[in-house]
């Protein structure tokens, strides 16, 4: 409205449903008025297939809450709050299902949220595309809590200037831009260098005009399996940003350090270790079928894409219903809450 890009809402209940919305409310997708409003404003009429791809998206979003990020938070807390004790296999496994938590705890709740707006014939906007297939940083903020990131571009990055004044100006605003982004999920040190670590990690594609090479395609987009190249920067930006997590996860930025510190001296002290099984090698049960699950719904996160045959359909959702069911317990709150 300051800017004039939107008048005013005149009436009240309209606008009390927008801000009050309850599948965003607690941890979004951030939704802007411009998208969210008229949709609150024209009147809707129930679509079946639109209620149908919400009911998918509800079953596959408590599918990875339940029973893939609650399954690894045992896993990841074990690890995390026993580092000292572990080798260092078992730490960089640990750092790994924290990072598959995480992604299934907030892309479950996103899903969950954007399912249920479907039910009232409501479209909210992505909130992940799938960011663990990203081939660079920059592609993995395009891909990562999207609605939150395009909050910081459009309310700091580009009133700062964005990179309409030079290079030196992008660089700078880029880095306020990610520390900024970390100080938002609390005000500990772990957290700012988190954003910084990102920032650093940003700054090369930006600096080399790179980091808008994968803005609107998927990986292997008309193929089935990436190619060598595309694995390896799949691989490559997934360690970096599992790296991260680690700051992410610690309470604090002296433990993050140990933890780091207890990874390169294991591996420099024992290198055979890397032949044990680690502790925590249960977590590939769960690891192992969403990334299969994920690179085949990669094309859209919005429809998911299911078997033809209404049999095989049923049975699917059978499956995903009794593992929801089995794995059901109390601890079954949301990561993102916290925040």
């Amino acid at each position: 409205i300051y800017r004039g890009k939107r008048q005013p809402v005149s009436n009240y209940v309209e606008y009390a449903v927008f801000v009050s919305f309850f599948p965003l409310l607690i941890a979004g997708p951030i939704e802007r008025a411009n998208h969210l409003l008229p949709q609150i404003q024209q009147k809707r009429n129930f679509n079946y297939s639109q209620a149908i791809e919400g009911c998918r998206l509800i079953l596959w979003g408590m599918f990875k809450k339940v029973v893939i990020a609650d399954s690894l938070a045992s896993i990841a807390d074990e690890i995390f709050n026993n580092y000292y004790r572990h080798n260092s296999i078992t730490l960089i496994l640990g750092a790994i299902v924290f990072s598959f938590q995480i992604y299934g705890d907030f892309s479950g709740y996103s899903d969950i949220a954007i399912g249920t707006a479907k039910l009232m014939g409501f479209e909210l906007v992505s909130n992940f595309k799938f960011p663990y297939f990203s081939r660079d940083i920059a592609e993995f903020w395009r891909r990562w809590h999207i609605s939150l990131s395009t909050w910081f571009r459009d309310y700091l990055y580009i009133p700062l200037g964005g990179s309409r004044k030079g290079k030196f100006k992008a660089i700078l605003n880029t880095f306020i831009t990610f520390i900024i982004s970390g100080f938002w999920h609390g005000a500990s040190w772990n957290f700012i260098f988190w954003g910084g670590i990102h920032a650093v990690g940003f700054l090369p594609l930006l600096i080399l005009n790179r980091n808008r090479i994968y803005t609107s395609d998927v990986v292997a987009q008309d193929r089935k399996i990436p190619n060598l190249k595309e694995l390896f920067q799949i691989t490559t930006t997934f360690t970096f940003v599992t790296f991260a997590w680690i700051f992410f996860r610690t309470t604090g930025i002296k433990e993050a350090i140990s933890y780091i510190k207890q990874i390169f001296n294991g591996l420099l002290e024992f290198p055979s270790q890397a032949f044990n099984f680690p502790i925590g090698i249960s977590s590939l049960y769960y690891i192992f079928p969403l990334v299969i699950s994920e690179w085949w719904l990669r094309r859209d996160e919005k429809k998911l894409r299911v078997p033809r045959k209404k049999l095989i359909r049923i049975l699917l959702y059978l499956i995903l219903s009794t593992l929801i069911f089995l794995k059901f317990g109390k601890n079954n709150s949301f990561i993102y809450f916290q925040f």
